[in-house]
């Protein structure tokens, strides 16, 4: 009488810091793949108390009671040593923010597997969920791959396509894909344990880039049409927010919709009970969710009665 052979399990070592790597740790904690090790960044200065804070990844392994390293660096010194000595047999990557050197990549016996949050090639880089959301892209989706030295240039494994829904912004469209990608990141070590894979080599002529937003890149620039800008509060929102100024003090805007307008770019050319309506370069930005200064997160229409704008005040500066 044969039996049926049981599945194999691999050790598994992973690396994340944000709040979309949470779903992926949680779904191999919960599969037939030990976590052998998690490794994080050290706790930050975070807060109003500027309280050092530790990392969504460590608060969740800690809650798993994983075991857990938080370093600075695994590129070289205690961190790679610690990392090396769980002995692992895949390296999983989400969301951690440095591009490991060869002699991190080849410390799993099996493979380093990365999850990246789109349909690879397209958008390659640190921001790839904010990216989608600029371009006013339909759908993306996650990636696993084998990490190579480039950046996010390995071949790839599997894939599931996401659409992108109107309402969404980086923060819901995010916790989908990191749900989405936890799933298939599962998959993806069964796969490898269940013997060699093939994996797919990327096409290097489709790729496209999705670079980390700087300061400068948050500014709300009025002289670009209306659905271009309500595409960058997607981007950002709900955090670090798109940013312009009202009175020149700062403002956040963290919802907003393209509505029919004309108007010098930048002026106020509506105001209602409701909310204002700002010409841009191809009609009207109309905020619907903003943050002033110091203040907490608003309605426009809170916004409009406590600050009373007027028709023919400015957002933003005037360009010369």
């Amino acid at each position: 009488m044969s039996r049926t052979a049981e599945p194999r399990s691999l050790r598994v070592a992973f690396l994340g810091n944000d709040a979309w790597s949470v779903p992926a740790l949680r779904a191999l904690a919960a599969s037939r793949h030990p976590v052998v090790a998690v490794v994080t960044a050290v706790p930050k200065p975070a807060g109003r108390g500027n309280e050092p804070r530790p990392t969504p990844v460590a608060e969740e392994a800690r809650r798993l009671g994983l075991p857990l390293i938080e370093v600075e660096t695994v590129k070289t010194g205690p961190g790679f040593k610690q990392l090396a000595a769980s002995v692992p047999d895949v390296l999983v990557v989400v969301a951690y923010g440095e591009i490991l050197p060869p002699t991190v990549l080849h410390l799993p016996r099996v493979a380093p597997v990365n999850l990246h949050f789109s349909l690879l090639p397209e958008l390659r880089g640190a921001a790839p969920v904010q990216t989608a959301l600029l371009a006013g892209l339909e759908r993306t989706g996650v990636t696993t791959m084998l990490m190579d030295k480039g950046l996010d240039t390995g071949p790839i494994i599997l894939q599931r396509e996401v659409p992108i829904l109107p309402e969404d912004d980086a923060g819901s469209l995010g916790a989908r894909l990191a749900e989405v990608g936890a799933e298939l990141l599962v998959e993806t070590v069964d796969l490898l344990a269940s013997g060699p894979v093939a994996p797919r080599p990327q096409d290097p002529s489709l790729a496209t880039y999705a670079p980390k937003f700087g300061p400068e890149d948050r500014v709300l620039d009025f002289s670009q049409p209306a659905r271009l800008l309500v595409n960058l509060v997607r981007a950002l929102a709900p955090e670090p927010g798109a940013t312009t100024t009202f009175r020149s003090e700062p403002l956040k805007v963290l919802r907003a919709e393209a509505v029919p307008a004309e108007g010098e770019p930048g002026v106020i050319v509506e105001v209602g009970k409701r909310g204002f309506v700002v010409a841009t370069a191809e009609g009207g930005f109309a905020p619907l969710l903003v943050a002033p200064a110091g203040r907490r997160v608003m309605a426009v229409a809170d916004f409009v009665n406590g600050y009373r704008p007027a028709v023919g005040e400015r957002l933003g500066e005037p360009r010369a």
